[in-house]
């Protein structure tokens, strides 16, 4: 799929309009970023930071869902019980001393059951997590985080950590130097999907710490993913009304759903179940991943490579991977 690539010529003005040799000429259309995931709510920053023009580049961000997910209300009514006795706080006997969220999707469950405040619940410091560390694995799910109606607001830490394994290490320094005094750390919350790595709970748990570093880990289930069956006919609907653009970008999130996204676009062969390896002459079309775990898997499955690997799993990270891809081939 790479062969001839390094000589690939790509006209930037259909891009980046700063780019265009003659400036005077009228700006281009906007580039389809078509992203392959459920838009975020209450926001998205995806959405948001393809909206963004300031600069110069003029991208035009839809989405198309690939999972569907669903909040799990045996999981959800354990935490809204936390919630309305406060059992989240700083005090000797509360029930957990912090949170943590490693997903979009969790923080959209827990903001639903704080905008469920009932009329008994009347102090404006609700959902009263005011003194508490609250974990974020990552900027996307940081920016969910805030906003989170709280006065004052939450307290987040580990935006920089990126992943799993850094976060676990990040909170074992933080939240022992929050609760040094405490020979016993206060459990955490950790509110989950259904498919999750373990690296947390086995990080903060481990049996080789000593007693006062190690955090007990208590999981919630608040929700579940399954595969949106209406995914290939949405992504075909979508290519079809782009297909008269000049360019135009996938961004792929997860391994689900990359044979439906490779079939749409042609690029798979159906009696092999590889990509075509002469599927990709007009180039009109390009492919980014969120991670190298996707990038690996088309590699690995269906041996495509993508056009753009994005170093840092963010909005930032994706659009500045396709910025720099063509700035290398204009």
């Amino acid at each position: 799929l790479a062969s001839g690539w390094s000589n690939l010529y790509i006209d930037p003005r259909p891009f980046c309009p700063e780019m265009a040799q003659n400036p005077s000429s009228p700006s281009p259309a906007k580039v389809p970023v078509l992203l392959l995931k459920t838009k975020s709510t209450p926001g998205d920053s995806y959405e948001d930071l393809f909206s963004r023009k300031d600069d110069g580049c003029a991208f035009e961000p839809a989405f198309v869902p690939v999972l569907h997910h669903s909040f799990q209300e045996p999981g959800m009514a354990t935490v809204r019980d936390v919630l309305y006795r406060r059992g989240v706080n700083a005090g000797i006997d509360a029930s957990y001393g912090g949170l943590i969220f490693t997903s979009q999707r969790a923080v959209e469950a827990f903001s639903s059951l704080v905008a469920e405040k009932t009329k008994k619940e009347t102090d404006e410091r609700w959902p009263h997590l005011q003194d508490v560390p609250v974990y974020s694995v990552g900027p996307a799910t940081t920016r969910a985080l805030k906003s989170v109606l709280q006065e004052p607001p939450l307290q987040i830490f580990g935006e920089h950590t990126g992943n799993g394994d850094a976060l676990a290490k990040f909170i074992l320094e933080h939240y022992g130097q929050w609760y040094q005094n405490r020979s016993t750390k206060p459990p955490v919350l950790f509110l989950v999907g259904e498919q999750r790595r373990d690296i947390i709970p086995k990080s903060l748990m481990d049996a080789d710490l000593p007693s006062d570093r190690r955090i007990q880990v208590d999981e919630v289930v608040i929700y579940g993913t399954g595969v949106m069956e209406s995914f290939p006919h949405d992504f075909a609907e979508i290519l079809k009304a782009t297909e008269d653009r000049p360019t135009r970008w996938v961004v792929v999130f997860s391994p689900t759903g990359c044979d439906s996204m490779l079939r749409g676009l042609g690029l798979l062969d159906e009696s092999t179940g590889k990509a075509k390896r002469d599927g990709r002459g007009d180039r009109r079309t390009f492919v980014a991943t969120i991670g190298p775990t996707t990038r690996d898997y088309l590699r690995r499955t269906f041996d495509f490579e993508p056009d753009v690997c994005a170093e840092e799993p963010s909005p930032e990270g994706v659009r500045r991977g396709i910025v720099q891809f063509l700035e290398r081939h204009r």
